[in-house]
């Protein structure tokens, strides 16, 4: 015979004792979630650099709209293109909703890319907030350099400054070079774009390539104002209006045959996801709901979006269902596309 249930009635009665184990037995609200706690939000890359601006302008307004109102604390944690980042918050990183993560897109793609980063984590595991950019990405050079258009690069030799393996400045050099028949020589090593645009003004190299446009606006904005940069390509699935307006030509106009198109456009899709914030694998659904729900209406907010707007940085904002079928979609792609654009971006 089973036993009766503790919230059972008994006649009218019902004891203080048994309303109160009922009363603890239910589920918390949403508002007790977070109530009285932080969350961390790594940085997979160095302080002053375009993600970690996006970042910090997310986390000024992250927490008004989570339940519990918890503290948003954010912690740089840069190192092999975010994957160390990613790494981390993929096998380290508690599972409860209490951390999360802003990384580069290449750290998603580096395991469909890369071979070394296959064993470190799985991006189709990992539970996506959503993105904040759809970015389109350029390659500069500064006024000092010979080097005013990307036809130059095809005549006269460039020196691209980058930072480690699995940066999009590296990749996209290599991509380029090999895609395009550019004439690039690559600098690699730099801690992250900061450095590379002071290597610009110290005349070290020529310019750089996959830098995103929203991070050279908000990074050097008077770059951009007086044309101290000279922008030589937009590299992007659709073309980006302001650079249109201005002249800049899309890649596409100097990619050399339909393969490599296709191993580009393989390798330049994670730009959809061009800002994206995820959880680790394993988070539960009330939380990632709480998480992903505080995203987008963050993403929609008229104060952060005038914050963002001070910053200037771009809101192009994709929802984490999206990122998420996008990423699976990606890891998907035909074995000879995938080699191909493998190829591509080795040195």
């Amino acid at each position: 015979m089973f036993a009766r249930p503790v919230c059972a009635r008994a006649g009218l009665v019902v004891t203080v004792s048994a309303l109160t184990a009922c009363l603890t037995a239910a589920p918390a609200p949403a508002a007790d979630f977070y109530a009285g706690k932080a969350i961390d939000l790594l940085i997979g890359g160095d302080v002053g650099g375009g993600y970690d601006i996006y970042a910090r302008v997310l986390a000024r307004h992250l927490h008004r709209f989570i339940p519990g109102s918890p503290t948003i604390v954010t912690k740089n944690q840069p190192g092999a293109g975010s994957g160390r980042a990613a790494s981390y918050l993929y096998g380290v990183a508690p599972k409860d909703g209490s951390v999360i993560g802003a990384v580069f897109p290449g750290a998603i793609m580096g395991p469909l890319l890369d071979d070394r980063a296959q064993a470190l984590y799985d991006p189709t595991k990992f539970q996506y907030l959503g993105s904040a950019d759809n970015a389109t990405r350029v390659c500069i050079s500064h006024e000092r350099s010979r080097i005013k258009s990307f036809e130059d690069t095809l005549q006269h030799k460039a020196i691209m400054g980058a930072s480690a393996a699995g940066g999009s400045t590296r990749d996209y050099v290599n991509m380029l070079k090999k895609t395009t028949g550019a004439m690039f020589d690559l600098v690699a090593g730099y801690k992250g774009t900061a450095d590379i645009f002071l290597a610009m003004e110290r005349g070290e190299v020529d310019g750089m390539c996959g830098l995103d446009w929203a991070s050279l606006k908000s990074q050097r904005p008077d770059w951009v104002r007086n044309k101290t940069a000279n922008i030589l390509a937009q590299i992007n699935l659709e073309p980006e209006a302001e650079l249109a307006k201005l002249g800049v030509p899309q890649i596409w106009k100097f990619i050399r045959s339909e393969d490599d198109r296709k191993a580009v456009e393989l390798i330049i899709s994670q730009q959809v996801f061009g800002r994206p914030y995820l959880a680790p694998p394993g988070v539960a659904a009330e939380p990632l709901k709480i998480l992903r729900d505080a995203f987008t209406t963050t993403m929609q907010d008229k104060e952060f979006l005038a914050d963002a707007e001070r910053a200037r940085i771009d809101v192009e904002p994709s929802s984490g269902e999206r990122v998420q079928r996008l990423v699976e979609q990606l890891y998907a792609t035909p074995k000879a596309t995938v080699e191909r654009a493998k190829d591509s971006i080795k040195p």
